[in-house]
C-alpha cells in the first residue's frame, strides 16, 4: 500500500481533526503518501483531494469540527456519483481509503466496498455514540460535557425562580446523551428513544417533587423521544397541571462544537492510527471501534444494523436517583 485518503462525511463531530492527524501521522510513520479529499463525499466526486504531511497536521489536534470540511451527498446515492468518485480514486493511485463518519458515512461506504475492490476502514465520528462496535464514538464524551455545562447554568435559574426546565439534547435515534447528560446533570426524568414515555408517570414524579418541596426540576429529553416533541410535551403535563411554570431550552448544534475533550482526542488517535494498521494488514469494509479498552474491527452492515443498548444499569441508576 503506497498511498491511501482520509475523509469526514456527515455531521461533524468534535475530535475529528485529532482522528485525520492520528490517520495522516502513521501514514507518513510507514511510509504512505496520504491525501486528504475536502467536503467528504461530494469532494470524493468533485475532485477535491490535497495531498498532505506531518506539517499539514500540526496544530489542528485542540480543534473542534473538521480541517477537511464534511457534507452529506445525495450525487453518492447514485451508481453515477459512485463510479465517479472511484474513478478520481483511481486516477490519484490511492490504495485505500478512512472514513471517518456515522451510520451514514458506514452505510455509503458497505455500498461502495462492495461494488468496487478498495480497501475502506471506517472510523466512527459521531456525537450519537450509535455506532455498533465500540464502546464511544468520537465526540461523544465532548458533546455530553458540552451539554452538562449548559444544565449546570440553566440549574442556577431554574433554581432561583422554582421552574421546571425541559432541556432537549440531540440523539434522534439514541439516547446515550440524554442518559449521560440526566445522571450528570441530577435531572429528576431522563426521556430517551428506546423507551416509551410514560405521560402519567412523569406527571406524577413532577407532582411528587412539589411534595417533597423541591424548588426546581429538570427533565432531559433526547431529541427522538416518543411523545411527540420537547414543546408537545411540555404542553401535554401542563394540560394536566395546569398552575406549573415551565421554560424549554433546545441546546441544538451547540453540542457538536468546541474543543474536543482528552478523552475524544485520545479516543480518536487511536482509532484513526488503528484504521491505518487495519489497511497495513489487508483489512477492508470493516470499522475500528475501541471495545473494553482494546482495539476491534466490525463489518460496516453489523456497525450500521445491529442494536447498540442503553445499559440498564443506568436505567436504573437514573431512577433510583431521580427520587
Amino acid at each position: 500500500m503506497k498511498k491511501i485518503a482520509v475523509f469526514t462525511s456527515g455531521g461533524d463531530a468534535p475530535g475529528m481533526n485529532a482522528c485525520i492527524r492520528a490517520v495522516v501521522r502513521t501514514a507518513v510513520y510507514h511510509n504512505i503518501r496520504v491525501f486528504g479529499i475536502e467536503r467528504g463525499l461530494n469532494g470524493m466526486i468533485d475532485d477535491n483531494f490535497v495531498e498532505m504531511q506531518t506539517h499539514s497536521v500540526s496544530n489542528i489536534i485542540q480543534r473542534g469540527g473538521t480541517v477537511l470540511k464534511t457534507s452529506r451527498s445525495k450525487s453518492f446515492l447514485t451508481k453515477e456519483g459512485r463510479r465517479k468518485a472511484y474513478e478520481n480514486l483511481v486516477a490519484y493511485g490511492i490504495d485505500g481509503l478512512v472514513a471517518i463518519g456515522g451510520d451514514g458515512t458506514y452505510t455509503a461506504m458497505d455500498v461502495f466496498t462492495k461494488e468496487y475492490d478498495i480497501p475502506v476502514i471506517g472510523a466512527p465520528g459521531t456525537i450519537d455514540n450509535d455506532l455498533y462496535g465500540t464502546d464511544n464514538t468520537i465526540g461523544f464524551d465532548t458533546a455530553v460535557n458540552t451539554a452538562l455545562d449548559a444544565i449546570d447554568k440553566i440549574r442556577d435559574t431554574a433554581d432561583s425562580n422554582d421552574r421546571i426546565f425541559f432541556v432537549e439534547v440531540m440523539g434522534r435515534d439514541a439516547g446515550f446523551i440524554a442518559m449521560d447528560v440526566g445522571i450528570g446533570g441530577g435531572a429528576e426524568a431522563i426521556l430517551i428513544p428506546e423507551r416509551h414515555t410514560q405521560l402519567d408517570e412523569l406527571v406524577n414524579t413532577l407532582r411528587s417533587g412539589w411534595g417533597r418541596h423541591k424548588g426546581s426540576q429538570l427533565i432531559v429529553v433526547a431529541e427522538g423521544e416518543d411523545a411527540g416533541g420537547v414543546f408537545e410535551l411540555a404542553e401535554k403535563i401542563k394540560s394536566q397541571i395546569p398552575t406549573f411554570e415551565y421554560r424549554i431550552t433546545v441546546l441544538g448544534h451547540i453540542q457538536r462544537g468546541g474543543k474536543p475533550s482528552a478523552r475524544d482526542r485520545v479516543l480518536a488517535s487511536r482509532l484513526g492510527s488503528a484504521a491505518v494498521d487495519g489497511l497495513l494488514h489487508g483489512k477492508k469494509g470493516v470499522a475500528a471501534g475501541v471495545v473494553n479498552n482494546a482495539i476491534v474491527f466490525t463489518p460496516f452492515n453489523e456497525a450500521i444494523k445491529k442494536n447498540k443498548p442503553i445499559t440498564e444499569g443506568l436505567v436504573q441508576l437514573a431512577k433510583v436517583l431521580s427520587t
